[in-house]
Formats: structure tokens, sequence, C-alpha cells
């Protein structure tokens, strides 16, 4: 991360608040993320609603862009997920370099995703795309390297350069099951992270590779994955995080999740980010609250080892794709779970 000047009332108001132990329970002072502190969110979705005929409204109602909505609400940060070979097409290349280009245009830094499968990676799916079924791990390394070089390179020709990308999506138990799982073959995994990382790096080594696994609040989850990649040389830049607390327990989640960012910039020297959250739509004050709390606790690690985090579709509403943790409500208008980033 780049250091930055910082006024120095701005610096003393920070020195102010950790010393006053933010990152506990409430009624404490928020720590204030520094300007390189990524605020952002993953609208993936975007181009599939509005072909669809969505519209989205500013807090006053007014019919705008849903970037523009999201940075004048304060985020600096978009995500974007790349399938494969997707059958509907959304989330192909050319979708998300569209995408990227119309949020680069905005002024956001840019994180791409690779789900290196046609259809949705997460903890209980890593399908390998169709093209991909009978490949072996040896030939899988080359395929994740072909398609990371080709996403970026046809990004880079659109004159765009993501600040992150993430090897993987969820990526708990591996990628590409079977041959990546990495319950049943750690050092295979490894080596497919390892074969996207040099990839990226082949492209710009100035972009940020994440390994990224939901539950940040699981401690013992993080040591497993990430003991296991350094025991089997993967590389990696950064320490991804999902986060998808409830209403009655999201206070304790996110202290647990201080715990373990806090133990896993320690354990491995690496920054953490926090690449996912999400909360009820119909419960904006409760997620505002988490939000914010959320965002204090991650600007509050140790060497600005906290990166930033990123809301999953907030754009989305009214029930999209049966998806009802985003954070506009059904007139198509951002709640106030989303003014935590301003």
């Amino acid at each position: 991360m780049k250091k930055v000047f910082v006024p120095i009332f701005i610096f003393c108001l920070v020195t102010a608040c950790k010393k006053s132990g933010t990152g506990g329970g409430g009624g404490t002072t928020p720590v204030i993320p520094p300007s390189t502190f990524a605020k952002g969110a993953d609208i993936s979705w975007l181009t599939q609603m509005e072909t669809g005929g969505i519209r989205f409204y500013n807090s006053g109602g007014t019919d705008q862009d849903c970037m523009l909505i999201l940075k004048n609400l304060g985020m600096n940060s978009i995500r974007l997920r790349v399938w494969v070979n997707p059958g509907s097409g959304w989330c192909n290349t050319a979708d998300v370099v569209a995408k990227a280009v119309r949020a680069k245009n905005l002024g956001f830094r840019i994180f791409i995703d690779f789900h290196y499968s046609d259809t949705w990676a997460d903890p209980g799916h890593q399908t390998k795309p169709a093209a991909w079924a009978a490949q072996d791990i040896a030939t899988l390394q080359t395929s994740v390297s072909s398609h990371t070089t080709s996403v970026l390179n046809a990004l880079k020709a659109a004159g765009v350069t993501p600040e992150w990308v993430s090897i993987g999506n969820e990526t708990n138990d591996g990628m590409l099951w079977p041959e990546g799982k990495a319950s049943v073959i750690m050092s295979n995994f490894a080596l497919l992270v390892n074969a996207g990382y040099n990839a990226v790096k082949a492209v710009d080594a100035s972009i940020k590779v994440i390994v990224h696994i939901s539950n940040g609040y699981d401690n013992s989850l993080f040591r497993w994955m990430f003991d296991g990649l350094t025991a089997n040389g993967a590389h990696w830049d950064i320490i991804g995080m999902s986060l998808y607390p409830t209403v009655a327990n999201w206070s304790t989640l996110n202290s647990q999740c201080l715990a373990n960012m806090n133990d896993m910039v320690t354990r491995y020297n690496k920054p953490v980010m926090i690449c996912e959250v999400g909360m009820s739509w119909d419960q904006a004050s409760t997620s505002n609250a988490f939000l914010t709390d959320l965002i204090s606790k991650t600007a509050s690690i140790t060497g600005g080892n906290g990166l930033g985090v990123f809301y999953w579709e907030p754009e989305s509403y009214n029930n999209w794709q049966g998806y009802t943790l985003g954070a506009f409500d059904n007139a198509g208008k951002p709640t106030i779970a989303l003014n935590a980033f301003n």
C-alpha cells in the first residue's frame, strides 16, 4: 500500500481512536480509513440488470447510473467476477471488460475475481469449466494460466489494469474439483494458485494477487488453508475474506473477524481484505452499524494491513435473482446501510 501524506489533524484523530481501543464493541470512536483504503462493491450483475430494464435511483429519487450512485456514496473500488464460458454470456470476458472500462472512467479502482468456472464458484461448488472437464492437473495449470492471461490482456488492451486479482472465489476447499480439492490434495491447489499468480505477475507485476475464502470469523479454517498453501509453496499477496452475518450475530462475528485478520497478518506477514459482505436489505439500520464497525475494525489493523471492504451486489433489489442481501430498497434506491462507506 502506497504511503500518503495525512494532514496532522487526521493523524491525531486516528491515533486517538486507536488509543481509545477502537475495534471492540459499541461506543468507541470509529477509526478513519486512510485514503488508500478500498471501499467498494461487487456489481457484476449490473449489465444484466440494465439489459432487463432495471433502473437505479439516488437517495433523492433521481434516475442515475448505478456506478455513479455508489461513487457518490463514498465508494472508490469495483469488483467484477469472471466466468470462463457462461451459457448466458454474462460475466464473460467481453462483459467484464465493458463494466471495467465504465468503472475506470468514473475513477474507480478495479478488482477482478476469477471463478475458473462457467458458473458460480463458492465453498460448495467449484465445478470445472466444460471445456476443461477432462483435463488433468498439469493441463489445468496451463488452462488457469492461459485464461488469466487472456482476460487480463483484454482488460489491458481496453486501458484497464486491475489493482487486485483473486485466484478463485471462496476457495475454502480449493478449486477446479476434484483435481484441485484442497482437503484431498492441497499440493494440487497450491499448483493452481501459483499458475494464476504467475500469469497475473507476467501481465503486470504491480497487480496484487488475493486468495479468498469465506467465513472470515473462522480462524481454524484460515489457518488450515494458509498453513497448507505455505507448506506447499504457494504464492499470494493478500488474504481475502467474506463475512455474511445475521442481525443477531454481527457484532460477535465482527470481533472474531478482527481477531482472525490480526492473526493472518502476524502469522503470514500478509495484508487482509474483506472481499464480500452482505446483510438483508430490509435491515438497513443494523446493516449500517455492521458495516461501520467492520470498516473501522479493518482499518484498525496494525501497519495499514487492513486494505478494504467490498459489499457484494448491493444494487440487487426487488428480489432480483432471488437474492435479498443487497442494499437498495424495492424502489431502486440505496438504503442507509451504504452510508457506512461515506
